[in-house]
């Protein structure tokens, strides 16, 4: 996945909203994945009271859906009951999230294996 700017309604991500991605099954990484959000003005990662602006399948706690899809969201608070799959973001700042799949397999290449899209809340 590319750096994703915009949700679903190809507006820019912001913020000051709360917004949901839904991974499905089969995830296309060997190794691991991760999720790590960007301030789009200086192109770093977002500065914000979590130690890292990031969620993955190394996070011991997140939660996985019965499927084994995956839940993740994007907000300044955690939206109830779901800490464990929640990366805050700071109201007043544009953001940007990658997805890092670390020994992406064949499904991503060949692109059988796509990513929802980021939805506002």
């Amino acid at each position: 996945m590319r750096g994703v700017f915009i949700d679903s309604k190809k507006l820019i991500l912001d913020g000051s909203k709360n917004y949901k991605i839904h991974l499905p099954a089969g995830i296309p990484a060997k190794d691991f994945w991760y999720f790590v959000v960007y301030d789009l003005q200086p192109r770093s990662m977002l500065q914000t009271d979590q130690q890292f602006p990031s969620l993955g399948n190394q996070n011991k706690e997140i939660e996985i859906n019965a499927d084994i899809s995956v839940d993740v969201y994007f907000g300044p608070k955690s939206p109830k009951g779901k800490d464990n799959n929640w990366i805050q973001i700071i109201p007043g700042k544009n953001w940007f999230v990658i997805l890092r799949l670390y020994g992406p397999l064949q499904t991503w290449f060949d692109k059988k294996w796509q990513s929802g899209e980021i939805e506002e809340l």
